[in-house]
């Protein structure tokens, strides 16, 4: 039970970093565990000086600008999963295709592995790079652009002059925030920059976003809403963001999200 514990303490820190608040019912909820369970919890943190409670919930007292790639990644893995695992079934073999970086964006590369789909992908992201380098029949081609260290990935003018090169068909992004009015944003300037010249080089847009992202709006734009083909996520099909994307003629795609893959399991 100590290990139980001692991860759901730790995905709760990792969620107050990227939502900066948290409520008692909803981890409960998520966990299936009692509040008072997740009290203890946000006791632990408070101790720390992370958070402070709040009627009916907690805050972050510090929360950063952007998670870390390795606090992102070890947020809802299954629900990325299933995500990527979408995103992928709409490839076509042979495709030229565009791989964000960013956590979700691995989590495509991985599920691109031993399908045989004979793909040319560019990325920005040494760490997709990586994940496929020995697929066989799959051309890569890396950006240039200057290396953000912790994500691996590549920015700058030469990153966004590398799209002015190519004419792709399908651009994979992961996203920071999908907004009813703010359309696709994300946290940083330069990534957002290398976001949009890749939407400008290809016939099609997927965006991926867990639930987290979806209502929220970061500092930098991306694109509007209008600008994707499909948005793949496992936040509820109801909400205003995504309601205002089907309204702007994009198909919103719902995969299972940890609640329901924890009721299938329990089932």
């Amino acid at each position: 039970m100590a290990k139980a514990g001692t991860t759901r303490t730790q995905r709760i820190r990792e969620r107050l970093l990227i939502d900066g608040e948290v409520e008692f019912a909803a981890l409960a909820a998520e966990f299936g565990v009692s509040e008072m369970t997740v009290r203890r919890d946000i006791d632990s943190l408070e101790s720390e000086g992370l958070v402070r409670k709040v009627i009916g919930g907690a805050i972050a007292l510090s929360k950063i600008s952007e998670p870390t790639f390795e606090a992102r990644s070890g947020l809802d893995v299954t629900s990325k999963k299933h995500v990527a695992e979408y995103a992928v079934s709409q490839l076509s073999p042979h495709e030229t295709v565009v791989l964000d970086s960013g956590s979700t964006a691995f989590a495509v590369a991985h599920a691109i592995r031993g399908r045989g789909l004979g793909l040319t992908i560019i990325t920005p992201s040494l760490l997709v790079a990586t994940e496929l380098r020995s697929e066989p029949d799959t051309t890569l081609l890396l950006t240039g652009g200057l290396l953000r260290p912790g994500e691996l990935s590549l920015i700058g003018i030469e990153a966004v002059e590398s799209f002015r090169r190519y004419n792709c068909d399908t651009f994979i992004m992961g996203v920071a925030g999908i907004h009813a009015r703010r359309g696709f944003t994300d946290y940083h300037r330069d990534e957002s920059a290398v976001k949009r010249a890749a939407i400008d080089a290809s016939d099609r847009l997927i965006v991926l976003a867990d639930r987290s992202k979806v209502g929220r709006a970061q500092l930098s734009s991306i694109a509007p809403l209008s600008a994707a083909e499909i948005i793949v996520t496992d936040a509820a099909p109801d909400s205003p963001a995504l309601e205002s994307a089907s309204a702007a003629g994009v198909s919103v795609v719902t995969v299972p999200g940890p609640s329901e893959i924890a009721n299938e399991a329990a089932s």
